[in-house]
């Protein structure tokens, strides 16, 4: 795997739901973070910063603050199609054009997974080229920066995976800085659900026939049930 793809795999482990896996691969996360040079010092202190938080809290926390953080309002979901098409019948065919594009790599979805969940995406550009990587994740660079934001807003250490991915997508970096934490009792969430909605994303590419050479690589769905 290329440095960009350990980068783009490592982002996806710490977005992802935490679990036994991800504890257990802390140390070796935090030790590859510390002497990447993709990131500006900020950004990759801010990282280094979730990754101690998350190995210092037990599991059973870890999983009830990131239901908290992601599952409250749309405005933090980390489904990006939630923030072009909501619920509407729209999502639907951007669902299976998404999944044609990962089948088309040899890529395939664990059982109960969305396409659109951003780790998944990002494991998907841990097997694209630099520049292919690059451009899919340009596409998307408006939704990251909203979360992003809202992470920032909420004062969530989550804020730096979000916000590592808009100079990987080269884009500007996000000049905000988390606040402090907002208690869950003040998040409206019905609110957050009314913030502006992003412009329809389309994945280059996403028609791609599916090769018959392909070597499946299973993405195991690590999320409680939607």
């Amino acid at each position: 795997m290329d440095n960009n793809g350990s980068i783009f795999s490592m982002l996806s482990a710490l977005l992802d739901y935490p679990d036994e896996s991800l504890v257990e691969g802390l140390a070796e996360i935090r030790t590859s973070m510390a002497r990447h040079r993709a990131f500006a010092p900020a950004t990759r202190d801010a990282l280094i910063a979730l990754v101690d938080q998350l190995a210092s809290r037990p599991l059973l926390d870890l999983q009830e603050d990131y239901v908290e953080t992601f599952d409250r309002g749309r405005a933090m979901s980390l489904y990006l199609f939630e923030h072009v098409h909501g619920e509407s019948r729209e999502r639907g065919q951007a669902m299976v054009d998404l999944l044609a594009m990962y089948e088309a790599k040899g890529l395939f979805l664990g059982r109960g997974e969305l396409p659109d969940y951003l780790p998944v995406f990002l494991e998907f550009l841990a097997q694209e080229t630099p520049a292919k990587a690059r451009s899919l994740l340009a596409e998307i660079a408006d939704i990251n920066r909203q979360i992003a934001t809202k992470l920032a807003e909420r004062g969530s250490a989550y804020f730096a995976v979000v916000a590592a991915l808009l100079p990987l997508a080269g884009e500007a970096s996000l000049d905000v800085t988390p606040s402090a934490h907002v208690p869950d009792s003040k998040i409206d969430g019905e609110a957050l659900d009314r913030e502006w909605q992003d412009e329809p994303v389309s994945f280059l590419g996403a028609q791609a026939p599916v090769s018959a050479q392909s070597q499946p690589i299973q993405f195991y769905d690590k999320r409680p049930p939607r």
